[in-house]
């Protein structure tokens, strides 16, 4: 059974960074690319960003380059999110997601089959 483990949310103020973790489990790690999508309420999700299984590739969305920053722990079975200056704009419920297709400038929800519960992440301006 796969099972994907969010872990670091919660509130920070504006501007403070905050770094966002999920282990997986059940699932041999480096034949998935990982990756996060975030929603708000009443929105659809929303890609953040992923990273290839094993060859250091990472893409991020458009809106969050320069400022989001993705990695992976192959060792581990851990893929990291690091939120750089975030605002209120990010606040989220954040999910974890695994699957087999690597997009290199976007993702979509249906290329990801696994998804985590989800973590909050609350940003205080």
């Amino acid at each position: 059974q796969v099972q994907l483990v969010e872990s670091g949310g919660g509130l920070v103020q504006a501007g403070d960074s905050l770094t966002l973790s999920c282990a997986a489990s059940g699932l041999k790690f480096t034949d998935y690319a990982m990756g996060w999508f975030r929603q708000t309420p009443g929105k659809e999700r929303e890609f953040v960003a992923n990273a290839k299984w094993n060859e250091g590739k990472t893409t991020i969305a458009e809106s969050l380059r320069g400022r989001f920053t993705v990695s992976r722990d192959n060792a581990k079975n851990t893929v990291y999110l690091v939120m750089n200056r975030p605002g209120p704009e990010d606040t989220a419920v954040y999910y974890c997601v695994a699957g087999t297709i690597f997009r290199p400038n976007t993702a979509l929800m249906e290329d990801f089959p696994y998804w985590g519960q989800g973590t909050q992440v609350t940003v205080s301006s």
